[in-house]
């Protein structure tokens, strides 16, 4: 029934880019799951870096669309403290590895099957997008398809670096 929630949800958001939100809710929930290949990612290994967390799945179009933009950013600050996770909805191994492949993505899919991770977030909707800091607080968060190549997305991300 959430699965069916969570696609009703996400096809009915707009299709335009939507923007980054000041997040005041503070210290980002647990964060512990396998990816598409089997390594394991916790959140606070990442403490000192910004860190990007994308709620999706392969059926929601908005996810799909905005994947190609997460890569360019990953890509253009790959030299810099910064991380893309992305989180797959509901979805198994293999899925999400073919669309990893056939989308080029160079960032880890993590596996949320039993969707316990996506509900401790307050991932009601998706794509939901929470930018992490490197104290391990969110600072902003985003519903609907984000422009990841942005130059005020880029810029927002970029302050939150040490």
């Amino acid at each position: 029934m959430r699965l069916v929630l969570l696609l009703a949800l996400a096809v009915a958001l707009p299709a335009s880019a939507q923007s980054l939100k000041e997040w005041k809710g503070g210290a980002a929930p647990a964060l512990e799951l396998e990816d598409a290949d089997g390594a394991m990612h916790r959140l606070v290994d990442y403490r000192g870096k910004v860190v990007l967390v994308n709620f999706w799945a392969t059926w929601c179009e908005p996810c799909r669309e905005e994947m190609p933009g997460m890569e360019a950013l990953r890509s253009s600050l790959q030299a810099r403290p910064f991380v893309v996770l992305a989180v797959n909805v509901g979805e198994g191994a293999r899925a999400a590895r073919a669309f990893r492949d056939k989308a080029s993505l160079r960032f880890p899919l993590l596996l949320d099957r039993d969707m316990k991770t996506t509900r401790a977030w307050g991932a009601r909707v998706l794509p939901a997008s929470f930018v992490v800091g490197p104290d391990g607080r969110i600072r902003y968060s985003g519903y609907g398809a984000i422009d990841w190549t942005a130059a005020e997305v880029k810029s927002a991300i970029e302050r939150l670096m040490p």
